[in-house]
């Protein structure tokens, strides 16, 4: 039996898809080639596209946003919840808590770093002018923290879940083939097919601008952090060195495939999140920030179907835009692609396991990390901390390192937390190199997986040099650009994942290829749990 596995793994014939390849990759290297040249007139430009987006589409994203959130509700309840990725016999990859890590760190767990101390001083100052708070207030601070409830925790997750749930379905339950487009069959059935090529390549230029954009913010994270603690000034030629190594890393990692290098560095990240959080919640000010998250939270579903369908455009206040839309923007920038990377793992769990995996899970953990993290920095700042003077003098990537200094043990704390913020931004990197590189590819199937070394070389450089560009020549500003033009054409993508979504939970066996695995009425037979899912 192994023989004749080895025997068809030797077969497999893995070739590059140059449609879908060259038009993102070239179009990506013309942008950094105008910003060059003329890096004034490319930001303007980019910043009135960008603006003519929100402008005018402000609404759709946040309903979309909302729709994802309700969306992975209704799955979760329904009998579809039952089903099996790969059908009742598929075994899975790995283990359930290595599958939970690696799903933390490649999704929204590095942004949380950059933004957990730094938004709130943001929303504190400048709060949205729907609230009428007055700025710097107790107010205004409660207003921040449901703010970041909002924006990093159920509702993110649920934009990643949909596209992970609707690519993992199609692809081992329908045996479509390994491509992005394949999540439109559903909806339109097998005349989409023919779009495959293109849907792809939308979602490739997408996800670069998203990891740009993501990347870049780690960059000046850890750009900080040296400066803090070595004197190295924070400029190009820093962030030039930052970006080097953690591309040169994920691309080793990559390379390795997501057995190795990714599932190693995952469990490492999570376990480092763990010691951080206990850390602060020991030597911080506990009781306030426990007080403050349930207050906070109380605030924030109360307010949840009000913030999540907000714009402002009524007070011509950009302040949404700004925000909550820029960040639903950034996770559709990345969804597609980072979807086929986690609905890949999934086969052998359940629909259920797959949503506590990527919405609860997570979720839950980030309003942990939130709770503790941004209402500690709302505290040093009411209690004269000077926060938000760092913030204005130095950066947003400089008040995180502020708060530590409010901590015992800092100059053994902030080197800790450089390496965090490094592994988090490798993780995250990698693997989606590995998903962009397996959509380049003709022949990925699902007993091989990996692609060609030499197109998540060429992917992992082509992101470091547009990150670098990027932040330097465009700076906060470009990179919020960036992720709302990367975000703007996934947004219909996942309109569309998330009536295919529906569809096929209302009548999983209409779709399924296995239809052993429902009863006589069609309803999903619950599998046995293996071992694996218990460890």
């Amino acid at each position: 039996m192994q023989a004749e596995t080895v025997k068809n793994e030797k077969t497999v014939n893995l070739t590059l898809r140059k449609g879908v390849f060259f038009p993102p990759w070239i179009l990506l290297v013309a942008m950094v080639a105008v910003s060059l040249t003329n890096g004034e007139a490319f930001l303007e430009g980019l910043n009135k596209v960008t603006s003519w987006i929100l402008d005018n589409f402000a609404w759709a994203f946040n309903f979309t946003t909302l729709a994802c959130v309700t969306t992975v509700a209704v799955v979760y309840f329904s009998p579809f919840g039952k089903v099996r990725i790969g059908g009742s016999k598929a075994r899975p990859m790995m283990k359930y808590l290595d599958l939970v890590w690696i799903t933390l760190c490649t999704t929204i767990a590095a942004g949380i770093l950059f933004w957990a101390c730094a938004e709130p001083l943001y929303h504190m100052y400048t709060p949205a002018v729907a609230e009428g708070v007055e700025p710097g207030t107790a107010n205004a601070a409660v207003f921040a923290m449901k703010t970041m409830f909002l924006e990093w925790t159920w509702s993110p997750y649920a934009i990643y879940t949909v596209a992970t749930l609707v690519f993992a379905f199609v692809f081992y339950n329908m045996k479509q083939p390994y491509s992005m487009g394949s999540a439109l069959i559903p909806v339109f059935g097998e005349k989409s097919k023919k779009y495959n090529g293109l849907i792809d390549v939308i979602c490739l230029f997408a996800l670069v601008a998203g990891v740009a954009a993501a990347l870049g913010t780690g960059t000046l994270n850890i750009a900080g952090g040296v400066e803090k603690v070595f004197g190295i000034p924070s400029g190009p030629v820093s962030w030039a060195v930052i970006i080097a190594v953690i591309a040169i890393t994920f691309i080793i990692s990559s390379v390795s495939g997501v057995m190795k290098g990714i599932r190693l560095l995952s469990s490492i990240n999570a376990k480092v999140y763990m010691v951080l959080l206990v850390f602060l919640f020991v030597f911080g000010p506990t009781a306030f920030m426990l007080n403050f998250s349930a207050e906070s939270m109380g605030a924030y579903l109360q307010d949840f179907f009000h913030m999540s369908l907000m714009t402002g455009d009524v007070f011509g206040d950009g302040w949404t835009k700004s925000w909550p839309i820029f960040y639903w923007c950034n996770w559709l920038a990345w969804t597609p692609i980072t979807a086929v990377f986690l609905g890949k793992i999934l086969r052998g769990y359940t629909i259920k396991d797959a949503i506590k995996c990527n919405f609860v899970i997570p979720a839950i953990f980030s309003i942990i990390w939130m709770g503790l993290f941004a209402s500690a920095s709302i505290y040093y700042e009411l209690n004269g901390g000077g926060l938000y003077d760092t913030l204005m003098e130095k950066g947003t990537e400089a008040v995180v390192y502020t708060v530590f200094e409010q901590l015992p043990l800092s100059m053994i704390v902030i080197p800790f937390y450089l390496f965090i913020v490094f592994i988090s931004f490798v993780t995250a990197t990698d693997s989606n190199t590995n998903a962009m590189a397996g959509l380049c590819t003709n022949g990925v199937t699902q007993e091989e997986q990996e692609s060609s070394a030499w197109l998540k070389i060429v992917w992992g450089l082509t992101m470091a040099v547009v990150t670098w560009i990027l932040i330097s020549f465009a700076g906060i500003d470009g990179i919020k650009a960036a992720s709302n033009l990367g975000g703007f054409p996934n947004m219909f993508l996942m309109i569309i994942m998330i009536i295919g979504l529906l569809k096929i939970s209302r009548n999983p066996q209409k779709y399924d290829i296995y239809k052993e695995d429902y009863d006589s009425s069609g309803r999903p037979i619950e599998s046995p749990r293996l071992e694996v899912e218990k460890e």
